[in-house]
């Protein structure tokens, strides 16, 4: 069996639609501590699969299979995944350079469920996790006609670690601060919300898979997007694919 970590960037990946998928999300009665560990703060939320194809061919089970839980409090989204991959990549020592064909956890996040373009704002966000533990999204148009890079870190708390009954396994677990369509990344200002029961947010999560080829082979999330032109990798740029999610009590 081989099982191989190689170190150095960032990813980028997603997919989800507002009308097609709805969950509540319960809030946690403690919150949960972000070690890489399920810890009883998750006992009470459900798992939701990461079944859906979005890029690439779709991977065997020992490949990639996913599942995730949820939980919220009034300073975080808590999002917990549990990762089936064979090979961990993560081979741009540059955390702004293509990202996306990197191993990453992508969470995309549209704060007021508002839909509509994000791809060069920030109407929505598409969180690059990557094995490193940068934040990576896209920011504003350059000149050059090419995007910015962001890197988000302070937007994410988040540790993997392996499972130690399958050395393929990672549980991957993560508190997201939520920001509306007015932050600006040129500001000292932000502030994150405070979030409260009946809050109702666009949300979708993805994983790019990389086994070491130069792009990633592989993108799964936990929503069905309708294609456009035979093209599903819709969520970095438009968050009317996203789901929605409602906080509960």
């Amino acid at each position: 069996m081989k099982f191989l970590v190689i170190l150095a960037g960032v990813s980028a990946c997603v997919l989800i639609p507002s009308h097609m998928w709805a969950s509540d999300v319960h809030k946690s009665i403690v919150a949960p501590v972000i070690d890489g560990e399920m810890d009883t703060a998750w006992q009470l939320a459900e798992w939701h699969p990461m079944d859906n194809h979005i890029v690439g061919d779709v991977p065997g089970a020992d490949d990639f299979s996913g599942r995730y839980k949820l939980l919220w409090d009034q300073n975080y989204l808590y999002v917990l995944a549990e990762i089936t991959d064979d090979v961990l990549f993560d081979g741009h020592p540059d955390p702004r350079e293509a990202y996306w064909d990197d191993d990453s956890l992508e969470i995309f996040i549209d704060e007021d469920a508002s839909g509509g373009d994000h791809l060069n704002t920030h109407n929505a966000f598409a969180y690059h996790l990557a094995l490193d533990g940068h934040v990576a999204d896209m920011g504003a148009m350059r000149p050059d006609g090419t995007s910015e890079i962001l890197l988000l870190d302070d937007h994410a708390v988040s540790r993997w670690k392996r499972r130690t009954d399958n050395p393929k396994a990672i549980l991957w677990e993560v508190a997201v601060k939520l920001f509306d369509d007015t932050f600006d990344p040129a500001s000292s200002t932000n502030k994150a919300l405070t979030l409260r029961s009946g809050k109702q947010i666009g949300f979708m999560l993805a994983y790019c898979d990389n086994d070491g080829s130069v792009e990633r082979e592989h993108f799964m999330g936990s929503h069905a997007i309708e294609p456009v032109d035979g093209d599903k990798n819709l969520g970095y740029i438009t968050a009317d694919v996203f789901g929605r999610l409602t906080l509960v009590p």
